[in-house]
């Protein structure tokens, strides 16, 4: 089994850009691409792959229904895989621990994790809370990748 740490690596080779994939009702399934990073998650610190979606996107909703997720890093022929169970922490998904202030944080802090930068802090909050964006974490249940 590859360790996570990999996954950050691979992330590393391309702006954090990944491909990640949840269920749709009916079983099919759903993908996009994605801006994503490695960080501790807030409550557990465990290493977690964690990204920010828009509220209202499908991916939100999918992963309400059913919080398992599968994500994959690629760079060339390389690419690591991580499946796991998602934690969603955003206005529409309220954690009993996460205020505002902790939710505008943690939303800067997965966007620092994917290799973002911003110039303007306060523009970036405003749009957060506009948009309703919430964090999405996925906590490993398995990693692996291809032979390199």
């Amino acid at each position: 089994m590859t360790d996570i740490s990999q996954f950050a690596d691979m992330l590393s080779r391309d702006h954090g850009l990944c491909v990640l994939s949840t269920l749709r009702g009916d079983g099919s399934i759903q993908s996009s691409v994605v801006n994503a990073g490695v960080m501790a998650h807030p409550r557990t610190a465990e290493p977690v792959v964690a990204l920010v979606a828009i509220g209202g996107a499908r991916k939100l909703a999918h992963l309400r229904a059913d919080p398992r997720a599968t994500v994959v890093a690629r760079a060339g022929w390389q690419w690591v895989t991580v499946e796991g169970t998602v934690d969603i922490v955003g206005p529409d998904d309220p954690d009993p621990g996460t205020d505002a202030e902790k939710l505008r944080l943690l939303l800067r802090g997965v966007f620092e994790a994917a290799g973002g930068t911003h110039d303007d802090w306060d523009t970036y909050d405003r749009v957060m809370r506009d948009e309703r964006r919430a964090a999405v974490l996925i906590t490993p249940t398995r990693v692996y990748s291809n032979p390199s």
